[in-house]
């Protein structure tokens, strides 16, 4: 097969999603190209469409939750938003791109496209089956104003929200949020501490900032030092926060106990290799947590899709959470104390993990490639 994964750059999930399903197709000897739509009118559109969206969720999370909510709102499956006619601009010439280049199926871990392709749909522009996989618990607003052959959706608890907004049931498909194929292997403890350089036989706290921030990180990871005081280590992933990495390192210049980490391509090998993670409750770093079955404690999230991320992994005992950053801390080291605890956590998240998303998406892809 030919596959197509149309993403966009308005948050790393999604963009981590496609790559899954990239590497799980490549596997099977398929040809897959991953793009940026917006990139289909320039870079300038993508750059404005992604540094709108991630200006707002870093710098004003509380607006971000606004629109989210006047979204739900307004979302409906028997109308169409400004958000289904700003993206079927893009139409004729995602249309023309897709015939120049004989692709044979379309993927989109993105509303955006989805909305793209089913005005595509609407007008005959598109022939080929088009799948799009969600990247949050929960049915995000315009969902159900789109029209794909199928939805791939994270779990089978939340086919009663997508049909109460108005996606079809039989279109729904419950495999997971596909993760690549690191996260579903887990390596040693002593093991991958081993490769990281990192000290073997003491308690270890991974604090991932996330591709847009976490909140007040120098803050929280003064706040979480200050409290070890068992000879605990932490390791804090910075990505490409440039900005918040140079922070730390100043801050912790003189504590050998916490390790400042910018990009890295290991974050799976970081999970095997530590304790306890903290990150916000964004539905990709969740879900690669969740399939490594490393205990999670969640933070504060972007309102929104994230809330509704924390309280079904909440609900399913599959992390702990606070609003209050001392009970964060406090929750962290209560998960590295308490056997039993950590325990109840790794058994709730190994029944409901999915590490095999991804192979289930290429072979879903094969079968509809198969029938056409």
């Amino acid at each position: 097969m030919k596959i197509l994964i149309l993403s966009c750059d308005t948050g790393e999930g999604h963009n981590s999603a496609g790559r899954a399903v990239k590497e799980a197709a490549e596997s099977k000897g398929h040809t897959v190209e991953m793009m940026d739509m917006f990139l289909l009118s320039g870079k300038r559109t993508s750059h404005a469409v992604a540094g709108a969206y991630v200006g707002i969720v870093k710098h004003i999370p509380f607006f971000f939750g606004f629109i989210y909510k006047a979204g739900m709102l307004i979302s409906s499956s028997k109308r169409k938003s400004p958000v289904y006619f700003a993206n079927a601009l893009l139409g004729k010439k995602l249309a023309s791109y897709i015939d120049e280049h004989d692709f044979d199926i379309v993927v989109t871990p993105h509303l955006y496209p989805a909305e793209t392709m089913t005005y595509m749909k609407k007008k005959n522009l598109l022939h080929i089956s088009a799948v799009a996989v969600g990247t949050d618990y929960t049915c995000i607003p315009f969902w159900e104003e789109t029209n794909l052959d199928y939805y791939v959706i994270p779990h089978e608890d939340l086919i009663p929200e997508y049909v109460k907004r108005g996606v079809p049931e039989e279109k729904l498909l419950p495999y997971g949020i596909p993760v690549r194929q690191d996260f579903c292997r887990n390596l040693s403890k002593e093991a991958a501490r081993k490769k990281l350089h990192l000290p073997m036989d003491v308690p270890m706290f991974l604090v991932m900032s996330g591709s847009m921030g976490f909140g007040k990180l120098a803050v929280f990871a003064a706040e979480l030092a200050l409290r070890c005081r068992n000879g605990e280590h932490i390791v804090i992933i910075c990505g490409n926060n440039a900005k918040i990495e140079r922070i730390l390192r100043k801050e912790f210049h003189f504590n050998k106990r916490v390790h400042i980490i910018g990009y890295t391509n290991h974050v799976s090998l970081f999970m095997d290799a530590c304790d306890v993670i903290y990150t916000k409750p964004g539905g990709l770093t969740s879900t690669e947590s969740l399939v490594k079955n490393i205990p999670i404690v969640h933070t504060a999230p972007i309102p929104g899709c994230e809330t509704a991320n924390l309280h079904f992994f909440g609900a399913r005992h599959l992390s702990v959470s606070s609003k209050h950053l001392a009970k964060q801390v406090q929750l962290g080291k209560a998960l590295i104390e308490n056997d039993s605890l950590r325990e109840q956590m790794s058994e709730a998240q190994r029944r409901e993990r999915k590490p095999e998303a991804a192979m289930q998406i290429v072979s879903l892809l094969e079968r509809l490639v198969s029938h056409e």
